[in-house]
């Protein structure tokens, strides 16, 4: 799967909004994101891994790495805004509750009540 992490899929979407990045800034822009500090060796390897994958390319301007998204890196992107907006549009929110009143064939408790 090309993304293990959901931190895989949110860097990848930080660079399809952005185009390219240094480094440090995608690394800031995700942690305004996720509202926490994230460890600086574990970020890299993320993204050590992208690049290994083919998603992301990354070169040096100055002392800096660059990364930006591949082709294959954005249409994995899209694609995951296809399957997530499919998801959100096309189904209804189903609580723990909802799924414990399902039977087999998905309907519930209710489905089957008849009103006299």
């Amino acid at each position: 799967m090309w993304f293990q992490s959901g931190r895989r899929r949110d860097l990848c979407a930080v660079l399809y909004d952005a185009g390219e990045l240094r480094g440090q800034k995608l690394k800031t822009r995700l942690e305004r994101y996720y509202d926490l500090r994230i460890d600086p060796q574990s970020f890299y390897g993320t993204l050590d891994a992208l690049v290994e994958s083919g998603h992301l390319d990354r070169w040096t301007e100055g002392i800096y790495d660059v990364y930006a998204l591949t082709d294959a890196g954005a249409k994995r992107v899209e694609s995951y805004y296809e399957w997530l907006e499919a998801r959100v549009e096309n189904g209804e929110r189903r609580t723990a509750d909802a799924d414990e009143m399902s039977g087999a064939d998905g309907a519930t408790d209710a489905d089957e009540s008849v009103v006299d």
